[in-house]
């Protein structure tokens, strides 16, 4: 293994043949790739960098989606609802914790089971929707 390569934090030897091996030919748009410089040179990265981060935070964001997917089909949507219905009772807002006035519920809405009509007509647009 040749220790020239990891000097100043580079990449060893050893890492250096495995990025040769993962290398990918990637087409781009002409304007795409034109952004993506510009990009790396205001961030002071390399170009292939940037794409590395870019490819990593898209990878990330679709494995959270999924997994937020994953624990909402886990989710046992009654004790969720016990538990928020039980959250707070008994103490007031701390300073700073109001609703605004805004969020307030508005005198003349009717109410359905418990809910104004408006969150009951989101609900029953949910339902309809499935």
């Amino acid at each position: 293994m040749r220790s020239d390569f990891a000097g100043n934090g580079a990449a060893t030897y050893q890492e250096f043949k495995t990025m040769r091996r993962s290398n990918f030919a990637l087409r781009l748009q002409p304007s795409l790739l034109e952004e993506l410089r510009k990009a790396a040179e205001a961030e002071g990265v390399a170009l292939n960098q940037l794409i590395n981060v870019a490819v990593a935070e898209k990878v990330s964001a679709l494995r959270t989606a999924d997994y937020f997917r994953e624990r909402g089909r886990r989710a046992d949507r009654t004790e969720t609802l016990r538990i928020l219905d039980r959250a707070g009772k008994g103490n007031p807002p701390m300073k700073g914790d109001e609703l605004p006035a805004e969020w307030q519920k508005k005198a003349g809405r009717q109410t359905i089971e418990g809910r104004d009509s408006v969150s009951k007509r989101r609900q029953n647009k949910k339902t309809a929707a499935k």
